[in-house]
Order: structure tokens, then C-alpha cells, then sequence
């Protein structure tokens, strides 16, 4: 059951990847969950020359049409892909991917050439031979390692080993003088195309760093390696460090620019706010004073109900439209003055005033009571 789950969820992984577009793939990746399972292997796959030598029954390949229909568990269908596998990356791993997804029973068989033959048919190589046969068997879709893989594949080589299918990517492969080493392979009918991942080889890699040796050797001399360990000359070790001083400066230059811009905008910010506040605040104390010492303010408005108060007070009052007459009047107390007390006779209220002088009368109207009659009096305008 759980060789089913797994041979599904890498089909289904084989068939997003077919047309290899590397960002399509990885756009449908992102954008279908993949249900959770634990398919990763515990030990890395074993070497062909460790294991124990097969039955002795005849080989038989088997068909392309019963290999894609599905074979028992006991007779898995045997691919082999060969490689440098120089600097292992995700290229390689996903070709591998495709070769173990050709079928749903499959055993990968992966061989890896020497340092001997691939110095002398490709280049040399930046990982030795020990050290890309362990990058290999730690790849999860490898079943099997073929150490010292021959160059060109034999007869001999694919009996031995029980071959069923060859994977590769279709591209013809020329090398050891031969147009395409893979030709006999597709005549015979045992050649199974893979894709090619675009953007990454080992070549892609070498190139960067090729490309940015400086950086590079910067950064090892910076980690602790030697000018020797670098194949470095004196004068060229002692530029390096140079650089790498100037560039320090630089990143602490860059570093206060970007702190100041970062202190000058909160400054900025702060003092937004202050003017904006200082702004409100002035606008509600300009409305204040306006409401207050304004044309139509409460200052105003208090002098004029003031000014009126006081001119209610000091103005004289109106006199009645008619005056009460002498038996409607009220009795007052009799009221003389010092002066008049010796020579007056006691006061006798004679019917009229016909006797009473004018400065009596003036007097008496001032203190509003008649020295005559002891009532309120209308002298003055008699007389005058």
C-alpha cells in the first residue's frame, strides 16, 4: 500500500513536470497541495558490486507495452541512466525522478563514470569519483549504483546487469567519436527520453563561479582559507584584503546613510504631527477670541447690555399721565426744616396755599412734603 502512495504521488509529480518548464512546474507545485506521506528512505541505495548476484534465470527483457501496463512486484522493470552527476544539484535529481516514474514498477539503476574516463572524454571535474558516487546513492529515487560505468553501453554491460531501459534526455550525445553514444540504444528499442531542467547544469554553476572568482576567493579568505589553499599569489591576497577593508567602510557608510534617512523620517514624521497640532491648536484659539472679542462676540454683546443697565440707571424716571388727588394721597409725617421752627407758627392746614411764598414752595418741592399742609405738594407749578 504504501509502494502504491508513493508510485502515485511521484506519477503525479512526473506528469507536471512533462514539457519541463521550469516555472510552470513550479507554479503548479505551488498552486496543488500534495497530500502528506512518509515516503523518504532511510539508508542510501547500495552499490551493484555489493549485492548479492541474481538468480540464475535467463534474461528477458520485458516489452515497452507490458513494462507501461505494469509488471508483477517480484519482476520490477530495470532503467538505467548513467551520468557524471559532477556537483549534484536538482537537475540531475529530477531526471532521475523521470527515469524512476517511466513505469509503475520501476528499479533505477544509475551509473557513474570514472575520473580516468571522464577527464578524458568530458573534462575534469570538480567533485572526485568517491565523492559523486556517495551525491548519488543519497538521492531518493536511486535504487541501485553502478560504480566505473562504462562510457559507451555494451551488450555484456546491459545482460550483466539486467538492463530493461536506458534513460536519457533525447538530445543526440556525441563523445568517444561517435555522433550519438545512444544510438544503438534507440535502434534496439530501449531508449526511454527524459527531460532536460533549463537554467541549471553543472557547467551554469562553474560558469557563476567562474564568473565571480573574486567574490569568491573574498569570501573564503574572509571564512579562513589561505592565499595557498587558493592558489593565490602574495600580491593578489594582499588586494583581496584591501577590498574587503574598503567594502567594510562602505557597508558602515551605507549602514549610518540608511540609519539618518531612518532617523530623518521619524524627525519628519514627529514634526508632521507637531505642525498639524500646533495648527489645530491655533485654529481653536483664533475661534475662541473671535467668539469672544469678535464684531458679533460676547464682549459685545456684554458692553451693550451693560451700557444699557447704566443708562437705565442715571436717566429719570416718568412721571404718572395723572397725579393721584389730595384725599387719594397718602398722609405723610410733617417734615421742617430747623430754621423754620422758631418763626413758624404751629402748622395749621388752611383749605388753599394762596399765602405760601414761592421759596417755601420751592423748598418744600425739593424735599416732596409741604411745610403748610404735611402732604406731597404741587407748588411749583402753581407758581410757576
Amino acid at each position: 500500500m504504501e509502494a502504491q502512495s508513493s508510485s502515485g504521488l511521484l506519477l503525479s509529480r512526473k506528469r507536471r513536470r512533462e514539457g519541463s518548464n521550469g516555472e510552470a512546474e513550479e507554479g503548479e507545485r505551488l498552486g496543488k497541495k500534495i497530500p502528506r506521506c512518509t515516503v523518504g528512505l532511510k539508508h542510501p541505495a547500495p552499490f551493484a558490486d555489493e549485492l548479492v548476484p541474481a538468480d540464475n534465470k535467463p534474461y528477458v527483457r520485458v516489452p515497452m507495452e507490458e513494462a507501461k501496463r505494469g509488471t508483477p512486484p517480484e519482476r520490477p522493470v530495470r532503467v538505467y541512466a548513467d551520468g557524471i552527476f559532477d556537483m549534484f544539484h536538482s537537475g540531475h535529481a529530477r531526471a532521475l525522478m523521470q527515469a524512476k516514474c517511466l513505469f509503475p514498477n520501476t528499479h533505477l539503476i544509475v551509473g557513474i563514470c570514472s575520473d580516468d574516463l571522464t577527464h578524458k572524454y568530458k573534462g575534469f571535474t570538480v567533485m572526485n569519483e568517491d565523492e559523486r558516487y556517495d551525491a548519488v546513492t543519497h538521492c531518493r529515487y536511486v535504487d541501485e549504483v553502478v560504480r566505473n560505468a562504462p562510457w559507451t553501453l555494451t551488450p555484456e554491460f546491459l545482460t550483466k546487469h539486467r538492463i530493461d531501459f536506458v534513460a536519457h534526455d533525447d538530445l543526440p550525445y556525441s563523445s568517444a567519436g561517435s555522433d550519438d553514444v545512444y544510438k544503438h540504444i534507440k535502434e534496439a528499442g530501449m531508449f526511454a527520453p527524459t527531460q532536460r531542467t533549463e537554467g541549471i547544469s553543472t557547467s551554469d554553476i562553474i560558469t557563476r563561479i567562474v564568473r565571480d572568482y573574486d567574490v569568491y576567493v573574498r569570501r573564503n579568505l574572509q571564512r579562513g582559507y589561505t592565499a595557498k589553499e587558493l592558489n593565490v599569489g602574495f600580491i593578489n591576497a594582499k588586494k583581496y584584503h584591501l577590498q574587503e577593508r574598503v567594502d567594510k567602510v562602505k557597508r558602515k557608510v551605507r549602514d549610518v546613510e540608511e540609519k539618518s534617512k531612518e532617523f530623518v523620517q521619524k524627525v519628519e514624521e514627529k514634526s508632521i504631527d507637531l505642525i498639524q497640532k500646533w495648527e489645530e491648536k491655533s485654529r481653536e484659539f483664533i475661534g475662541n477670541f473671535l467668539q469672544m472679542f469678535g464684531p458679533e462676540g460676547a464682549l459685545k454683546h456684554m458692553l451693550k447690555e451693560g451700557k444699557g443697565r447704566m443708562l437705565q440707571a442715571i436717566s429719570p424716571r416718568q412721571s404718572p399721565s395723572s397725579s393721584p388727588t389730595r384725599e387719594e394721597r397718602s398722609p405723610s409725617p410733617t417734615f421742617r426744616l430747623p430754621f423754620f421752627s422758631k418763626t413758624s407758627p404751629p402748622p395749621s392746614p388752611p383749605p388753599h396755599h394762596s399765602g405760601a411764598s414761592v421759596l417755601q414752595c420751592l423748598l418744600y418741592s425739593f424735599f416732596c412734603v409741604c411745610n403748610v399742609c404735611a402732604k406731597p405738594c404741587q407748588h411749583v407749578s402753581r407758581v410757576s
